[in-house]
């Protein structure tokens, strides 16, 4: 039946309705459809007072179009039509609209069809909900937007449980047809069910998947790239529902640059990457900073804004774990090692973007340094990045290779890093004189690297110099010994006159003062008895009693070796 110019099977019976919609006209029959649409029996009663006149109506503002109005007067003359998953949300909008409210009428077969087939099975239920986009906000005032969302979410529900097709994760492919508002709406049902956080992960991840695809196949319609990126990023779950991969965030964060989204959509997704951070490699933060042809270094500054946000969660978080150790709660706490692998990372990130003639010193020191020194257990990655970097640019001039060694930390090197920097001619003087300094400091502390003296061949080492020290020691002292020894024996046999007793006294004192004074050095008591006694014995000329009043002189004895 063509919908403009015949819709009774008899030519016999003029039309006196006339419907305009757009720029489509339908000649109907006001004795068919007054009857079963409040709306038109409403306008008609406005329009004239004679019911004998024709009357022409302009209802453009009915969701669906003349479509769903085709059906729904197809419904009320009695004609067959097909209810799909396509056409059931605006043929409920339409019948709504129309006020149709006949015993059998067209909004209750709908809501028939719905509940025992559009909504049973996955696929259908998507294309409900994608039908309800052009129905807003017809279809969510009647609540079909809802209800096709909530049926999405348990049918993924089911199939990330119960998987009935292969492979398990089908159903992803199934939301890319959706808009960014429909998939939002989905992802709010499926927290409504506390659907697996696995499940939002995945979800999100495919949809934002074919979403970069799109936007990354024309280049140039950048417009239109722009705003479904930052729609798609607007929906997507928080890190803390659904952890969604690095790599796929900095795909993101790149494409976000590449298109000159908001800076909204940008520190979004800045905020993501940096909550996974420790998550990601090398070459994920390497395709941040390329351009969008991924052939030159341009967006370092992203990049060490991402770094800066990391390393600001990672200190925030170490606050909050004090706090409840000093308050004595639990809680989940983040790996403590999470900084010392994103050290890495952006050492060898730094390596990398080294190679850049053009790289900037203040880019290339922003990224290497956006990482505390001491996060790092040793500066030798860095070290590398920095000699990278200086070889690349050989024409700096001291002040500037001393900007860019600010980065490392000598003292943090390695025995061979040190080894190298010292023989380094590309280094600016103070980072090599910093590396001799060190070096002869632990040899003069007797270590030979940064960590010997904490190895147990170091320890022994120390041990043995330790025991050459005393062994030279007490060489020394049997060796005053034997002098001692053979002078006693050469006085023994002397026993002469009085003066010849004197001289040899004296000098017997004189010598055993000597021997007081070098035994002293090895009496852990020094100042005792040993030091008054040799005072005594130099003193043998003179009254002793004049200069030390308070001292008593022992007796002289004999000495005897054996």
């Amino acid at each position: 039946m063509d919908r403009i110019t015949q819709w009774v099977s008899s030519q016999d019976v003029p039309t006196d309705l006339t419907i305009r919609i757009a720029d489509s006209i339908f000649p109907l029959h006001k004795a068919v459809m007054v009857p079963r649409c409040g709306y038109i029996r409403r306008a008609v009663a406005a329009a004239t007072k004679d019911p004998s006149a024709a009357v022409e109506l302009d209802l453009s503002a009915l969701p669906g179009g003349a479509d769903a109005f085709e059906k729904a007067a197809r419904y009320c003359y009695g004609a067959n039509f097909e209810i799909t998953a396509r056409n059931a949300a605006a043929l409920r909008c339409a019948a709504a609209f129309l006020d149709m409210q006949h015993p059998a009428d067209l909004a209750r077969r709908v809501e028939e069809f719905l509940a025992q087939a559009g909504l049973r099975a996955l696929p259908s239920a998507v294309t409900v909900l994608r039908s309800c986009e052009a129905l807003l906000p017809a279809a969510a005032e009647l609540g079909v937007v809802r209800r096709a969302a909530d049926a999405v979410a348990l049918r993924i529900c089911n199939e990330a449980l119960f998987p009935t097709r292969t492979p398990p994760g089908w159903w992803t492919a199934e939301l890319a047809v959706l808009s960014p508002a429909s998939f939002q709406k989905v992802v709010t049902a499926l927290r409504c069910r506390r659907a697996d956080p696995r499940v939002l992960a995945n979800a999100a991840s495919a949809y934002a998947e074919l979403a970069l695809a799109e936007v990354l196949a024309d280049p140039r319609d950048r417009e239109d790239q722009r705003a479904l990126l930052e729609s798609v990023v607007d929906v997507l779950p928080s890190a803390a529902d659904a952890p969604i991969p690095a790599a796929f965030l900095c795909r993101l964060l790149h494409a976000a640059v590449t298109t000159e989204a908001s800076a909204k959509t940008c520190r979004d997704l800045e905020l993501r990457v940096a909550a996974v951070l420790d998550q990601a490699t090398t070459g994920d933060l390497l395709g941040v900073a390329l351009d969008g042809a991924g052939e030159r270094v341009r967006n370092t500054d992203t990049v060490r804004r991402v770094i800066a946000a990391f390393v600001e969660r990672q200190e925030a978080s170490s606050e909050s774990r004090r706090s409840r150790r000093a308050s004595l709660s639990g809680g989940a706490e983040l790996d403590p090692g999470a900084m010392e692998k994103v050290a890495r990372t952006v050492d060898e990130l730094a390596a990398e973007l080294a190679t850049e003639e053009s790289l900037a010193i203040s880019k290339f020191v922003g990224v290497a340094g956006a990482v505390p020194k001491e996060a790092r257990a040793s500066h030798d990655c860095v070290y590398r990045a920095v000699d990278i970097y200086l070889k690349t640019h050989p024409s700096l001039d001291e002040i500037e290779r001393e900007k860019v060694c600010s980065v490392m930390d000598p003292l943090k090197l390695s025995y061979q890093a040190r080894l190298h920097a010292s023989q380094n001619k590309r280094l600016p003087l103070q980072a090599v004189l910093s590396a001799l300094y060190y070096d002869q400091l632990k040899l003069r502390s007797g270590a030979d690297d940064g960590w010997d003296t904490q190895t147990a061949a170091g320890k022994a080492r120390a041990q043995a110099r330790a025991d050459a020290s005393l062994a030279r020691e007490n060489e020394a002292l049997r060796s005053e010994l034997a002098r001692m020894r053979a002078f006693v024996s050469g006085m023994q046999p002397s026993k002469g006159s009085g003066s010849s007793r004197s001289a040899p006294a004296a000098k017997k004192a004189s010598f055993l003062g000597s021997v007081s004074r070098t035994l002293s050095r090895l009496n852990p008591f020094k100042g005792g008895w040993a030091k008054d006694t040799a005072s005594i014995a130099d003193g043998g000329g003179r009254d002793s009693r004049d200069t030390m009043p308070h001292v008593v002189k022992p007796k002289r004895r004999r000495f005897s070796m054996s």
